[in-house]
């Protein structure tokens, strides 16, 4: 069985585990040990959630203009500033140019400039993994 294949099994069988609730979606890396940590947390908490394969299956730029709408964050704190994308993508140099709009469609063309995990709820939005604001939100 491939990485891959593995990663999104276990992620799948998770998601069973917990009987996941529609609204609650964790686009997530299963190679990320961040992201790791993250859903340990949520299942320690028994938070029941989908979990999503960001690379495989980016949010959508509807999903992330909601998101950005519904955090309050400039959409810079979406991109994953350490990553190979964003570098190789000299985003570092051109993200200050660009507009909303065409940040978030390089981050719907490409889940690894995204920060992750990045957690969508009905009416919030978690971008990365902090333990204090996963507390504050599900502890």
């Amino acid at each position: 069985m491939l990485a891959g294949q593995l990663g999104q099994w276990k992620a799948r069988a998770r998601c069973s585990k917990t009987g996941a609730v529609p609204g609650l979606t964790v686009y997530q890396y299963p190679k990320c040990s961040t992201c790791r940590k993250a859903l340990a947390y949520l299942d320690q908490q028994g938070v029941k959630y989908e979990a999503i394969d960001i690379v495989q299956r980016p949010p959508s730029k509807a999903q992330l203009e909601s998101a950005l709408a519904t955090s309050g964050l400039p959409v810079k704190r979406f991109f994953n500033t350490s990553g190979q994308s964003y570098r190789e993508g000299k985003f570092g140099e051109r993200l200050p140019q660009l507009s909303d709009a065409q940040a978030l469609d390089a981050l719907a063309a490409d889940g690894k400039l995204i920060k992750r995990p990045l957690v969508l709820g009905k009416d919030f939005v978690l971008v990365g993994f902090d333990a204090k604001a996963y507390q504050a939100r599900f502890g």
